[in-house]
């Protein structure tokens, strides 16, 4: 790596999560855990349907209890914990297996299944058992809280932090990402014309490889550890 390297910016999506047993978000037939996302994943969805949405989601956050962190999730801590400059940790995914690993440098920004979001008031809070519809928000008195899940046609978390981040950034690296959901797909192109490295690792070329400047193909478990290693040397 670069030894002008000193502000970076990491986007982790569902393929550094497989390894530790958690279904990507969309499987090869298009659905996520059985279930069109459509149906479980959209603001229309839980009008639609409150009680399938909360119950898959109840699902979710009950399957993080029978899984670790894996390496990758490891060596991203290593690297949040050692290293001197900027560092920012991007995540799609909704587990809370960076947490786990040590990571504190860190945006979720479509939400985390260990949260609850009061769609009256907007306030957010630590959850871990079943939500079922109804349940009260604790600021405002109202039975509006719902997982705190960003779904399609709402705006991801923190988006002004993240750009800030990019724009500042001497390396941009995405790791186990489709690049296909946006706005996330479109970070590379933000580190690029900033003049930042880029750098993709995946087990399959994504939607967007062509944006990088390297792509290294291979489970995470081994890419990630790797690549801290080379940072920190």
């Amino acid at each position: 790596m670069n030894p002008d390297i000193r502000n970076i910016v990491i986007l982790t999506g569902a393929g550094i999560s497989a390894e530790s047993g958690l279904a990507t978000f969309r499987g090869p037939d298009g659905l996520w855990e059985g279930h069109r996302v459509e149906d479980v994943c959209t603001p229309e969805a839980i009008a639609r349907n409150p009680a399938l949405v909360h119950r898959f989601y109840d699902e979710r956050r009950a399957k993080l209890d029978e899984v670790a962190p894996n390496a990758a999730h490891d060596a991203l801590a290593a690297l949040d914990r050692a290293w001197p400059g900027e560092l920012l940790i991007v995540t799609q995914n909704v587990d809370d297996l960076h947490e786990r690993a040590g990571a504190k440098r860190l945006i979720h920004m479509h939400g985390a299944l260990r949260s609850a979001l009061c769609a009256g008031c907007g306030k957010a809070v630590a959850w871990t058992g079943s939500l079922p519809p109804g349940s009260v928000c604790d600021g405002c008195g109202r039975p509006k809280l719902r997982p705190d899940i960003v779904f399609f046609g709402e705006m991801p978390y923190e988006m002004d932090v993240i750009d800030d981040a990019l724009r500042r950034a001497d390396l941009f690296v995405s790791i186990g990402t489709s690049g296909a959901v946006y706005p996330a797909a479109g970070f590379v192109q933000t580190a690029r014309h900033v003049g930042a490295k880029t750098l993709e690792l995946n087990l399959d070329p994504s939607a967007g490889s062509t944006y990088f400047e390297e792509t290294r193909l291979g489970p995470a478990s081994v890419l990630v550890p790797e690549m801290v290693r080379e940072l920190l040397a």
